[in-house]
């Protein structure tokens, strides 16, 4: 449960512990300046302006030098916490951290619970509550993808798109709470197909974010790629190729792989978390029994597979009989390998005879890494992010998802409370219930559960 007090100064070392180069530590609140500058005779802090640098020693209470700073001022309310704020830099030793801590506690300043200075950044209306938790994700973010959603989110993307859906339906509340007011003079400001348009309209929109879910996540927590096929296709030797490294055994004798080799890459900003797996075919042991079991339920739990097949050894009709087995709600994409140990001249004929597979093959060499950018282009392609290009939110958080659910469904319920005629009073009571969802991802409606979980996140400086 969260239990924050607003009143109190909050102190935090703001950078991760151990020894470094720089350490930071911030202060919160109303005596932010009142209890540094005392402690920093190299400036009176009560005269300066917002948003200004100041170099000068920090001192004990008894005078002596505790360190040599780049002290930051930010006053209230042109701060991240919507209160004064000071930024204190300096050497990153432990031993001067802990010890500037301490002093500043003794000046009246309390330790900061984990996420404290972001939750006085949302109860300051400095921040909603989806743009701080994409402050989260900022941080948390181990790929230029997941940075990039982050970043749009937590500069307002994704809210300013719930403002819009929020005011279209507080225009469509007041259609209904309009006519409620009439209601005796037997006024219809709208009728049912205007307000179907309309809600049909909120219900894309909502749709649209909801469907960027599957994206957003599979781009935070980097895309699984499953390379399939038979024993020998080369699947091993692939992976190297693409990791640019010897990470599994190759070996001209089918069935080497019998367990999961696993490791990312990241291409165009993406992260790809490459899995080989064992051979798709009739098991000879128990062993290669399993490794076959496990492959298939890796399969379906991937966002792309590479099914890899020998273009020397594979019939048209042994490729297809293949990927009726892997199933065709996956994304697939298939790759002709060993194109070097193609007789010359024969090439343009095995590509007619493949022609009408169900996907269009990459012709490649892992052994001799050609036409790898190929496949490379091809996996960034089968994410289909045009869809997704301009100002369009991506949602990569698991709680807004959720929520947009409930608002898709609690608008279909609206709107067929609209067809079958019901009264405008119980139909506005439902819009109300919809603009509560949408209060709760802003954090317009919340509760102290919701934000202790939202902020328990946080580092303690942030």
């Amino acid at each position: 449960m969260i239990n924050f007090n607003n009143e109190d100064t909050i102190v935090a070392i703001a950078t991760p512990p151990g020894k470094s180069a720089i350490g930071i530590i911030r202060l919160s609140g109303s005596k932010a300046i009142d209890i540094v500058d005392p402690i920093f005779p190299s400036k009176n802090l009560n005269f300066v302006e917002s948003h200004t640098l100041h170099i000068g020693t920090i001192r004990t209470q008894k005078g002596a030098i505790l360190d040599e700073v780049c002290l930051s001022v930010f006053l209230a309310p042109r701060s991240y916490t919507g209160e004064n704020l000071v930024e204190i830099s300096c050497h990153g030793s432990m031993f001067i951290l802990n010890n500037m801590l301490e002093l500043l506690v003794e000046r009246g300043a309390r330790p900061a619970e984990p996420g404290e200075f972001s939750f006085r950044a949302f109860m300051n209306h400095k921040l909603d509550l989806s743009q701080l938790e994409a402050v989260a994700d900022v941080i948390d973010a181990e790929n230029q993808s997941a940075h990039r959603i982050a970043i749009n989110q937590m500069r307002g993307g994704f809210s300013l798109q719930l403002k819009e859906l929020r005011e279209k339906l507080l225009n469509l509340a007041s259609l209904f709470e309009l006519e409620l007011d009439f209601g005796e003079e037997d006024v219809e400001l709208a009728t049912t197909a205007q307000l179907n348009e309309i809600l049909s309209e909120i219900k894309q929109e909502v749709e649209k974010l909801t469907a960027s879910f599957k994206l957003g996540n599979v781009l935070k927590k980097g895309v699984a790629v499953v390379i399939a096929g038979r024993p020998n296709a080369g699947k091993s030797t692939l992976l190297n190729t693409l990791l640019n490294d010897e990470r599994a055994i190759t070996s001209h004798i089918p069935g080497t792989t019998r367990d999961f080799i696993e490791d990312a890459i990241t291409i165009d900003g993406i992260e790809f978390r490459f899995i080989d797996t064992a051979g798709i075919t009739d098991a000879r042991d128990e062993i290669e029994k399993e490794g076959i079991k496990r492959t298939r339920a890796k399969v379906l739990t991937a966002d792309i597979v590479i099914y890899l097949f020998d273009i020397n050894k594979s019939s048209p009709a042994e490729v297809q009989e293949d990927l009726k087995k892997l199933g065709p709600e996956l994304h697939i994409i298939m790759a002709a390998n060993k194109t070097d140990l193609v007789a010359e001249g024969n090439m343009d004929q095995l590509k007619n005879e493949f022609r009408n597979a169900r996907l269009k093959p990459v012709y490649l060499s892992s052994k001799f890494k050609q036409h790898i950018d190929e496949l490379k282009f091809a996996l960034v392609e089968q994410l289909n992010l045009e869809a997704y290009s301009g100002d369009q939110s991506i949602v990569s958080n698991i709680r807004h998802f959720k929520l947009l659910k409930d608002i898709h469904a609690s608008l279909e319920e609206i709107q067929a409370a609209i067809n079958a005629g019901l009264t405008k009073d119980l139909i506005a009571i439902d819009i109300h219930k919809t603009l509560d969802l949408i209060g709760q991802l802003t954090g317009t409606v919340t509760n102290e559960e919701l934000l202790g979980n939202i902020f328990g996140r946080f580092c303690i400086g942030k």
